[in-house]
């Protein structure tokens, strides 16, 4: 029996892609990847330590050959870093692989969300709000080209969990 396409899971940073893949790879029973964490595995730093050692570009080097390596495998859940999607070569491999949700909240809820984190390179700058706004503007063309997007306002981890399972259900069944 071939095994069913994966659940992509992208979107910027705080969305709860991290939470909501655990959920949902318990409730279908697939393996949960999360690509920052492999990243760190495999290179035994953190990802604040690779931005700071070598910058964003071989840390987007890094995180292109880690998709290659876990797109091969179909019936997991692949939580993507915030900015996999820049890469076109990305989203090609992620694309051809499975199914592409992409988690969205506001700028505001992203702040609550993050602030305090000291592992997020890209929010240590004096004023992280202004730069929440900036980077999602500046991709949220990238994020648009899921086959998916769900909104997480207001909603608990379960119930974009819940979201997302249905509507994988209705594209890999056929269902309308």
């Amino acid at each position: 029996m071939k095994k069913k396409p994966n659940i992509i899971i992208t979107g910027f940073m705080g969305t709860g892609k991290t939470t909501v893949g655990k959920i949902i790879s318990n409730k279908l029973n697939f393996i949960f990847l999360d690509i920052d964490e492999l990243i760190e595995k495999t290179t035994g730093m953190k990802i604040s330590e690779i931005f700071k050692k070598f910058g964003e570009p071989r840390f987007r080097d890094i995180e292109t050959e880690m998709v290659k390596v876990v797109t091969k495998k179909r019936g997991q859940v692949i939580s993507t870093g915030g900015g996999v999607v820049l890469r076109e070569e990305n989203l090609h491999h992620l694309k051809k692989s499975g199914i592409i949700f992409c988690l969205t909240a506001s700028p505001n809820t992203i702040f609550e969300r993050t602030k305090g984190c000291k592992d997020r390179p890209l929010l240590q700058v004096d004023n992280p709000q202004d730069k929440i706004k900036e980077l999602m503007n500046e991709r949220r063309p990238f994020y648009e080209k899921a086959d998916i997007i769900i909104d997480t306002e207001g909603l608990s981890a379960s119930e974009v969990a819940e979201r997302v399972i249905k509507e994988y259900e209705r594209l890999t069944n056929g269902k309308n």
